[in-house]
């Protein structure tokens, strides 16, 4: 009978750990590439003007959006927003990654949020119909 209320307790204890370091790695990876726009790294300037991107939106203000998605991803009492921003600004990366033939970093980043996410809390992932 004890055995049992111990396996449970270190089951949740591994999910919340998982949870976290599924969601917070990519969601620092953001930040750093965010850092990286903002700094205008020739690395980051030439990928994005070679897939057509840069001429059209200014670079200080794609930064300042992937910094923000995922600041409110970070925030626990913003963490439910910032992850539907994440998935959409991840979602747009994962079509230009796809379009333009390039390494497809973006849909790896959010499956692993949405494998963080999911541990965290599964009523994002179900409806009810009920009222």
């Amino acid at each position: 009978m004890f055995v049992k209320p111990i396996v449970k307790e270190i089951i949740m204890k591994a999910k919340k750990i998982a949870s976290i370091a599924l969601t917070v790695l990519p969601t620092l990876m953001m930040v750093f590439s965010s850092v990286l726009k903002f700094m205008a790294a020739p690395k980051v300037v030439d990928g994005l003007t070679q897939i057509g991107f840069l001429p059209y939106f200014p670079l200080p203000a794609l930064a300042l959006l992937e910094m923000t998605c995922a600041v409110l991803f970070l925030i626990p009492g913003t963490w439910r927003l910032g992850f539907f921003l994440v998935c959409s600004y991840l979602g747009g990366a994962t079509a230009i990654e796809i379009a333009g033939h390039h390494p497809n970093v973006a849909p790896l980043l959010l499956t692993l949020i949405w494998i963080g996410v999911y541990l965290k809390d599964k009523s994002l992932f179900t409806t009810t119909l009920d009222k």
